[in-house]
């Protein structure tokens, strides 16, 4: 089980009443709410092995070079020698050290990489895996890595963190009529604003889904805008090639990376705290109660 560990983060921060404090009243309810989605995941799917998995770098430079305008709207402040700071709510960042803390407390696995986000890690341990994994996110571009043969799924948070949808292959395809691949280019056709994705103008994502249907991947949809028997229609052939710029550079921005060089790290679900006197203080200082309790509740034995 692999965890998008910034966007469950996030859900939790939205999810949970910020009323959810410490004894010193500093919020802490998005530590809370992640520690009790993980103990809800490991109680439902008991993994054998779980790794909350890290954004080293939320907006890598090598593709803000292809595409400037990805993620450019959540920039708070550039940082030309380092990663640009994100916006964050001012009541989050300061949990986002702690859930680290008391994850590191706990045993349980992070991972990540200087230059790269979480989803390439996410990528990176999925092609190692030599059996099923779940991948848990609210981020849609992970529906590019699903594939039944490998046994490789997205448990994808809805209304909330209260529920979770299970995308394979025939979920995939019922609502994006897809597969896994096609979801990537799917996604860079639609674009996608919350990534600074511009997209092609003019082809939605419904009409993405019927050139992928028709001509596979973006090489055979380019192939087939230059055939005039293909059945692209003149007015999207157009589009298209006014967006050559762009699509020559989307596939490797959209592209989950699968070759990223990480640390090496215990992916086993612990049996019990790793450092069980830190984890004591950090449930005292925080006040995590009765969600840290039920997390410990549902480790193996």
């Amino acid at each position: 089980m692999l965890l998008d560990t910034a966007s469950l983060y996030f859900r939790a921060y939205f999810g949970v009443p910020e009323s959810v404090r410490a004894p010193d009243g500093t919020p802490v309810n998005a530590v809370r709410g992640l520690l009790d989605f993980i103990a809800r995941l490991v109680r439902d799917h008991a993994p054998g092995e779980l790794v909350a998995c890290m954004d080293e770098d939320w907006r890598p430079a090598w593709r803000v070079e292809l595409i400037p305008s990805y993620k450019a709207h959540r920039v708070a402040e550039e940082h030309p020698a380092g990663a640009d700071e994100e916006v964050v709510p001012d009541t989050l960042a300061p949990q986002v050290p702690v859930i680290e803390e008391v994850l590191d407390a706990l045993g349980i696995a992070r991972a990540g990489a200087a230059g790269y986000e979480a989803d390439d890690v996410i990528g990176t341990l999925t092609a190692r895996a030599r059996g099923p994994v779940d991948i848990v996110t609210g981020d849609r571009d992970l529906f590019q890595l699903i594939d039944d043969a490998r046994g490789v799924r997205v448990l994808y948070p809805v209304k909330g963190m209260g529920t979770l949808a299970a995308f394979d292959e025939a979920a995939l395809r019922d609502k994006y009529g897809v597969d896994g691949p096609g979801y990537a280019v799917l996604a860079l056709l639609r674009g996608d604003p919350s990534d600074g994705l511009p997209g092609v103008p003019g082809i939605g994502e419904k009409t993405a889904a019927r050139l992928i249907a028709a001509h596979g991947d973006l090489p055979g949809i380019l192939a087939a805008a230059e055939d005039p028997r293909s059945g692209v229609t003149p007015t999207q052939r157009r589009k298209l090639n006014e967006a050559m710029p762009y699509l020559a550079v989307a596939p490797t921005v959209v592209r989950v990376a699968d070759d990223v060089a990480l640390p090496e790290f215990d992916a086993a679900l612990p049996a019990g705290p790793r450092d069980p006197e830190r984890l004591e203080e950090l449930a005292e200082r925080w006040g995590l109660g009765g969600s840290l309790e039920r997390l410990l509740a549902v480790l193996p034995r």
